[in-house]
């Protein structure tokens, strides 16, 4: 049997077709664009992603045997706004998770309802680019066309009615709307007030790994498919990519070094921290995560090494990094803003330290290491409530960099372990739909025989006193600049 996951991303659909063994048989991508109507707006047409899924899914089974085709799921961009009309007509363009447009919206949830009110209702707080706000935006801004909603939809759940007819949703991807009382899994009656939303108008709620329905047959006819193919929940991008790196279960950890950088945590409990310093979701396996997300990690170096240092040479420049745990430079790597666990776009990035014997080395060691601190932030979050994390899985692009893998192990003081695969939410969602399909009894079976470690960087005890004391610098760092951002 075949199982197709569908990553929705800002940028393209990638489609992934993977055998019940979990060995990946095909990969196609489909672009569509992202519009920028205004400054700080970011949308896009749900039904470019329609088009270009239908065509992915095409030509990604093309040459296969289609009658083997038993289920397919997603894994798709959070926090997107879709709306259709009572004739399932799409009432304007999607807002997305990247849209900045809420601010006065985010600033009426947060101060006068309370970001208490909303932790208590949500288990979060909000952020602009949460789904809540953006409805209240449309109430304010557009009138008329609010009156029009009947379906509030998630973009790859937009994929998923297209496909089966059914109007749902899942957990993982519902908890980053602000609509969704996480920790008992359904929508929260506060919330449909405040914004203004029937519960009718909401998705129906599943696990990932829950079958919503069949394809539909017209869709079936025009793909080739059999009638028989299941459509199976999926789940949000960070949740599905989770599952990809078996990050299931109880106290597991993943960590991406990517544009921005994201801790991701497993819990069988529902938990979260009093400051809402880190994202509390539901999560695919079934069970709960928390999330903490850096804006910037690896374009940190990336900016370090290109525009500022001038050179592609990487390695090369971290080749000069020879003792680690001894730099007297810090880097406070918030070059866009931050999100976990200070929560204010308006900070930003310094460096600290200098002196006449700081060396360029010294430089490019402090940006690697002063991500590694700022993951470390949230992990210490998650660690103050009582979750023990004992290692963790590293993606991303920077996690290539052999020196900032053993870096992050110390200042963690846990063994990270990179993987065989990495092929994010699309794999995920090809995995949900096996589960979904009765290959698997659950998500955490499926992941532990699908994925593979290929490598293990051990903290060593020297060093991981070192990066102790570092560390008790740099927590000191935010509190002691933070007047300077407008944060009080």
């Amino acid at each position: 049997m075949y199982f197709i996951g569908v990553d929705l991303g800002t940028s393209a659909v990638k489609l992934l077709l993977m055998e019940e063994n979990g060995k990946i048989a095909n990969v196609v991508s489909k672009e569509y664009p992202l519009d920028f109507p205004h400054p700080g707006w970011s949308e896009q047409k749900p039904e470019d992603w329609w088009t270009q899924s239908l065509a992915g899914l095409k030509e990604l089974t093309a040459s296969f045997d289609k009658s083997q085709i038993a289920g397919i799921s997603f894994g798709g961009q959070m926090h997107g706004l879709v709306v259709l009309d009572d004739q399932d007509k799409v009432i304007r363009p999607a807002i997305l998770w990247n849209d900045g447009r809420t601010g006065k919206e985010v600033e009426y949830l947060n101060n006068v309802i309370g970001k208490d009110k909303l932790s208590e209702y949500t288990a979060n707080i909000a952020f602009a680019g949460f789904t809540a706000p953006k409805l209240l935006w449309m109430k304010a801004n557009e009138p008329d066309l609010f009156a029009k909603i009947s379906k509030i939809m998630l973009p790859k759940d937009y994929l998923a009615y297209m496909l089966s007819g059914v109007h749902c949703t899942d957990v993982s991807d519902a908890s980053g709307m602000l609509l969704f009382d996480v920790k008992n899994k359904c929508w929260s009656k506060e919330m449909m007030e405040i914004c203004s939303v029937k519960e009718e108008q909401l998705a129906k709620i599943f696990e990932s790994y829950d079958v919503v329905g069949t394809i539909r047959p017209d869709v079936a006819k025009e793909l080739g498919f059999p009638e028989t193919v299941k459509v199976i929940a999926g789940a949000g991008d960070n949740a599905a990519a989770a599952i990809g790196t078996a990050t299931v279960g109880d106290g597991k950890c993943n960590i991406s070094l990517g544009t921005s950088g994201t801790i991701f945590i497993s819990s069988k409990n529902f938990c979260v921290d009093e400051n809402n310093a880190l994202h509390a979701f539901a999560h695919a396996d079934g069970n709960y995560h928390l999330m903490g997300c850096m804006l910037s990690a690896a374009s940190c170096n990336k900016w370090w090494m290109n525009d500022i240092v001038g050179t592609d040479d990487y390695a090369g420049e971290q080749s000069q990094i020879t003792k680690l745990g001894e730099n007297n430079v810090f880097f406070l790597p918030s070059l866009m803003g931050e999100r976990s666990p200070h929560n204010n776009p308006d900070a930003r990035a310094m460096f600290i330290g200098m002196s006449m014997d700081t060396t360029r080395a010294d430089m490019t060691q402090a940006v690697l290491e002063g991500v590694a601190f700022g993951i470390r932030d949230s992990f210490e979050v998650a660690r103050s409530l009582g979750i023990k994390i004992e290692k963790t899985k590293i993606c991303g692009g920077g996690a290539k960099s052999p020196l900032w893998r053993k870096i992050m192990a110390n200042v963690l003081g846990i063994p990270v372990e990179t993987i065989e695969s990495e092929e994010g939410p699309g794999y995920g969602g090809a995995v949900l739909a096996a589960v979904g399909c009765g290959v698997y009894a659950s998500v955490e079976e499926a992941a532990g025989k699908l994925v593979k470690v290929i490598g293990t960087e051990e903290p060593d005890a020297d060093l991981v006193a070192k990066y102790e004391e570092r560390y008790a610098k740099f927590k000191k760092l935010y509190p002691t600049v933070k007047v300077l951002f407008g944060d009080k």
